[in-house]
């Protein structure tokens, strides 16, 4: 009986530019959260480029410090993210992935997940190896961090508001796996910062993290989450 040949896959990572991204960061300052954003971009982009399973990261930004950053951790760049938003800018990473590497299954995966570990992204994407379309949750349960689809299958992401939903209404398998906790815990509060923090940081978001913490920032964008709630 022959081995089956683990499945290689290309992961397409769609990064904001720094000046729009993680507006609901309440509390810091303009700089605190672009280098925040950019920290925990690079974090993710740094596990998917070290995941044994994963043949090449795609990088689909407009910002040319995503661009620079991206490119020295050994991700492909794509300059530019389409008008039309983030599920457009997968479509076009998609694109290029398979002209370049044909027979890779397609991962799509949110920048915005420091705690992640290479090792949670391998798990995913061995069970979905066998699968045509499936997804992992955020932690949040409403949204969704990874979405992948195999080889020669339709690639259609729909990342957005409730897209856990929309990922199961158009046919992917959600996958529910121990393990993952890292994968799972996206980051758009502060609340979701303390969270990853409690799994473990990345080093570039960790770094950014203790500076804030260290300048009294992280405390004052507390208070203003909390007071945002009310």
């Amino acid at each position: 009986m022959g081995t089956r040949t683990p499945l290689t896959w290309s992961v397409l990572i769609p990064v904001k530019e720094l000046a729009q991204a993680k507006s609901r960061l309440s509390g810091l300052g303009d700089a605190d959260r672009e280098a925040l954003a950019l920290a925990m971009a690079a974090d993710t982009v740094a596990a998917a480029v070290g995941c044994g399973p994963v043949g090449a990261v795609v990088v689909v930004t407009g910002d040319p410090a995503v661009r620079a950053e991206a490119g020295a951790l050994g991700a492909e760049v794509l300059a530019g993210q389409p008008p039309a938003g983030l599920n457009q800018a997968l479509l076009a990473g998609a694109a290029y992935a398979r002209q370049r590497w044909p027979g890779r299954g397609l991962a799509a995966l949110t920048a915005d997940l420091p705690a992640l570990a290479a090792s949670e992204l391998a798990a995913a994407l061995a069970a979905a190896s066998s699968i045509t379309q499936s997804f992992v949750a955020d932690a949040a349960g409403s949204g969704t961090t990874l979405y992948m689809a195999g080889p020669g299958a339709e690639f259609r992401p729909r990342f957005g508001p409730a897209s856990r939903q929309r990922h199961r209404q158009n046919g992917a398998a959600e996958l529910d796996l121990p393990g993952i906790r890292g994968l799972r815990q996206d980051v758009d509060t502060m609340s979701d910062l303390r969270s990853a923090a409690r799994i473990g940081l990345g080093p570039q978001s960790a770094a950014v993290e203790k500076a804030l913490g260290e300048r009294g920032a992280l405390r004052e964008c507390v208070r203003d989450e909390c007071r945002a709630a009310r």
